[in-house]
Order: C-alpha cells, then sequence, then structure tokens
C-alpha cells in the first residue's frame, strides 16, 4: 500500500490543520482543506499565503515553489471523497467519532484515515466505524512544518500496512515517524510525565525553588526547565493531560498528579497565559545569586570510581591518586567526600562513616559546566569549592535523594523501559520520539549507555526506599539489562 500521490483532505483548519496543509502541499500533494466554522479554511489559506512569502522573502524557499504550494491547497465547503483524510478538529471523542462517521459515507473503501490525536485511543475512536483497520493515528507536533517528529500510532484494530503507509507517507514529508501502540499518552506525552512530575515532588517538598530546578536542568541540557515549561503550557492544560494518563492508567501511583500543581489551577495561575504562575510575567525566573567557594586545601586527594564522571574529576586534579575499584564515584579530599548522588542523602551517606567527616552529594553532571544542584551532610560550605574547580555553579538544595537531575533522568530511562516492554514502541524510536517531539537533549537509551543500568537502578530503589510507594519502581525490562 501507497500513499505517495494521495489525494489529501485535511479536516480542521486551526494551527495544527493548517500546519499539515502546508506541509503535504509542500510535498506535492493536491491538498482540500475543510472546517465546518464559515470562512475558516479561506482564512486559514490566507494566513498561509503570509507565511510562504515570508519564507520566500528569507531565501529559505523560492518564489515559485511558495506559489506552487499555496496553489496545491484548496478550501472546500463540504467532505470529499479523497484517498487520504488527516483531522485536526477538537480532542473529543464523541465528535470525533461523529466526523469519521460522515467520512465513511463518503470516501472510497481504500482511503486512509488519519487522526491527529494527542490523547485518545484511536481503537476507541475506530470502535464504531464500519472498516477500523482504515483507521491510524498521525501525529504530529506543534509547529508542524517545525517540527520532525510524527508519532504513528496503531489501535487494536489498525492494519498492519495502513501504519506502515503512514510511515512512509511521513518520511517522504521530511519526518522522522515512529510507530507507537495506542497506550495512554502514546510515546511522547507518556515518557515526559516525569520531566514535570519530580520537579513538582520537589517543590511538595520543598526540597528546592523552581528558579534552581529549572537552572539545573538547562545546565544538563534541556531547553526549558520543568517550571518554566509548564508555564508555558499552561498549568490547566498540563494538569489535565496529567490527569488524563493517571486515570488512563487505572490511576496507577506512578503518574499521580500534584497538589502543587492543583493549587495553581486553582487560584488561576497558569503561567504565561494569565501573567503568573511559578514565576511573574513579563519578567520570567528571577536570577540567581552565585556566591563565592573558594578552592579548598587538601593534603591528599583520591578520585574514586569509573565513568565519565570520574573521568571529569581526574582530568580536573591531575594530581590526585585513582581508586577505581571503588563503591562511590567522586573526590576525597583528606576527610572530605565529595560524591556524585547514588540515591541517598548526604547524611545517610556520613551516618554509615562518622558524622563528623564532610560528605557532599552533587547531582549527575550533564553538561559542561553551569548549574549544579548539590546537598551535604553538615555546615561544610568550604568544600564546595571542589564542585567549582570541577567548572561548575554549586546550587544549595535540601538534603533530599536522587537530588534533581539524577532523579530525573533515572525516572524518564525507567518510563521509557516500560513503554518498550510493553509494546509501546522501540528503544530507538523512544530516543528519537523524545529528542524530535520535545527536544530532549540525548534519548533516555542514550542516557542510559552514557550513565549505566547500575547507578540508575540503585538510584531508584533508593528512592523506592525512601518514599515507600510505587512511584520509584523500577521498570522489570531496565533490572533485566543488570544481568
Amino acid at each position: 500500500m501507497t500513499l505517495d500521490n494521495a489525494r489529501i483532505l485535511v479536516v480542521g483548519a486551526g494551527l495544527m490543520g493548517a500546519g499539515i496543509a502546508q506541509v503535504a502541499a509542500q510535498a506535492g500533494h493536491d491538498v482540500l482543506l475543510f472546517d465546518t466554522r464559515t470562512g475558516a479554511a479561506e482564512a486559514a489559506k490566507a494566513k498561509l499565503a503570509q507565511t510562504l512569502h515570508g519564507l520566500a522573502t528569507k531565501g529559505k524557499l523560492t518564489a515559485e515553489a511558495a506559489q506552487a504550494t499555496l496553489a496545491r491547497i484548496t478550501p472546500v465547503d463540504a467532505l470529499a471523497p479523497v484517498d487520504l483524510v488527516i483531522e485536526a478538529i477538537v480532542e473529543n471523542l464523541d465528535i470525533k467519532r461523529a466526523l469519521f462517521a460522515d467520512l465513511e459515507a463518503v470516501l472510497p473503501a481504500e482511503a486512509v484515515i488519519a487522526t491527529n490525536t494527542s490523547s485518545i485511543s484511536v481503537t476507541a475512536l475506530a470502535r464504531d466505524m464500519k472498516k477500523p483497520e482504515r483507521l491510524v493515528g498521525m501525529h504530529f507536533f506543534n509547529p508542524v512544518p517545525l517540527m520532525k517528529l510524527v508519532e504513528v500510532v496503531s489501535g487494536l484494530g489498525t492494519a498492519p500496512e495502513v501504519a506502515q503507509a503512514i510511515h512512509d507517507l511521513a518520511g517522504r514529508w521530511g519526518k522522522t515517524a515512529v510507530h507507537t501502540r495506542s497506550t495512554p499518552g502514546f510515546i511522547v506525552n507518556r515518557i515526559a510525565r516525569p520531566y514535570y512530575a519530580e520537579a513538582l515532588m520537589l517543590l511538595q517538598e520543598h526540597a528546592a525553588t523552581p528558579e534552581v530546578i529549572d537552572a539545573c536542568l538547562r545546565a544538563a541540557g534541556f531547553r526549558m526547565g520543568p517550571c518554566e515549561l509548564m508555564d508555558l503550557i499552561g498549568h490547566d492544560t498540563n494538569f489535565a493531560v496529567t490527569n488524563s494518563v493517571f486515570a488512563a492508567n487505572f490511576f496507577d501511583r506512578r503518574f499521580t498528579p500534584s497538589l502543587v500543581q492543583q493549587e495553581l489551577v486553582d487560584a488561576g495561575y497558569l503561567g504565561r497565559k494569565s501573567g503568573r504562575g511559578f514565576y511573574s510575567y513579563p519578567e520570567g525566573a528571577p536570577a540567581l545569586r552565585t556566591y563565592k567557594y573558594p578552592l579548598p586545601d587538601a593534603r591528599r586527594l583520591v578520585v574514586h570510581g569509573q565513568g565519565f564522571v570520574a573521568e571529569r574529576f581526574a582530568a580536573a586534579f591531575p594530581q590526585a591518586e585513582r581508586e577505581e575499584v571503588s563503591d562511590w564515584v567522586g573526590l576525597a579530599a583528606d576527610r572530605a567526600q565529595i560524591r556524585l548522588t547514588d540515591g541517598r542523602s548526604a547524611r545517610e551517606i556520613a551516618a554509615e562513616r562518622d558524622l563528623q567527616a564532610p560528605v557532599v552529594v552533587f547531582d549527575l553532571p550533564l553538561g559542561a559546566g553551569g548549574d549544579l544542584a548539590y546537598a551535604k551532610s553538615g555546615n561544610f560550605d568550604d568544600h564546595v569549592g571542589w564542585l567549582v574547580a570541577l567548572g561548575f555553579t554549586p546550587r544549595e538544595m535540601v538534603d533530599a535523594p536522587g537530588l534533581i537531575v539524577a532523579r530525573t533522568i533515572a525516572m524518564l530511562v525507567n518510563e521509557a523501559h516500560d513503554a518498550v516492554q510493553q509494546g509501546v514502541c522501540s528503544e530507538e524510536g523512544a530516543d528519537a520520539a523524545m529528542k524530535l517531539g520535545v527536544n530532549y537533549p540525548a534519548g533516555p537509551f542514550e542516557w542510559l549507555g552514557q550513565w549505566g543500568a547500575g547507578s540508575i537502578v540503585a538510584l531508584l530503589d533508593c528512592l523506592d526506599t525512601y518514599h515507600r510507594g510505587e512511584r520509584y519502581r523500577v521498570s522489570p525490562y531496565l533490572r533485566r539489562s543488570l544481568t
């Protein structure tokens, strides 16, 4: 089955629908654009004309290509028989089902229907269709012309050849398509939940401020921290998605919504669109104050452990001895230990040794420098200077297990493993989806290769022991990777 030369009907002339129409027309397809709102399709084409003219003016598109693209888009006032329909209408199960019934009345038997739904089950959408095998999810990300990812979502009745035809078509449109089963959140919205949830948990525990959380995760390579990202998305929207995923997973405690976010929604503090969320707008996050930590004196330095963190310490302190066979990673400076977090608090580690011996635990340093969270077992600020010498700006937080970046990355990796184990996607699909769909600096399985399964499982087990619940249970697929 091929859709190479398909005549396409896009239903819904909003931002997503117009973007889909543009991409399809640029790829050479004749596109019909339909919307139930009078004049909406015509208005969308007029706006596209401005967009394409702007691209031509900037040299990103030739004037001829822009004109040809626009000429291939035709606003229509009724559904019409075509080879492929892509719907991008309101996220409502009943309204979409009614549309599909209307479409089946006019479409030829071999036509494909693709839904751009981001949250509704494709299986449920196809329930009342005469030919449920023709329905497939084709989930684009906004803005459609710029975002490379397309999730190709197969419901229980979707024909494999239909899903593959949409996968191939997306590739010809310059997109990276990934197959996924129709499960709650698909790939991106499911695996991404811990990015928000761990920040909200830290805030609920008063372990760190929004600006410290955001700064540390930006330093780890994320374009936006979770708090500023939730402010941008809108807390009402983000909270609704979290509740939807929670309910759809039969209230699995891993997806529990946050009381912190519910309070923001109840107060009307929805983020940028309301002028206030975690931050006030247009100002945004306040600047963090930087403190000076001089390099301490030490008679003996020993770099412990193996891996990329140990190598950074060895490069920063070439005079240090090496203790590669060690049960921890970091730097011993006389009696002080500056340790990469393993999921335990600094005070817990110190209690196993000597509460008078300084222990500083620091976060997973994924970036080349910048803000890095740390906690200490006592009043040992002078030992934080070792992190400065490593090229970081230390940010103190409460002595909470897993700190910020480490627990967030560990939970993202864990959720990705569960998704793969349940047949939602492949490992390669998970990595591609998270990098292209939400601009993560790496995919969860790439982080696994960098950090190591043993360290991630140990950290999650510590969090599970500390919190005594289902939230931090280790995916069996991740635990099996230890053997």
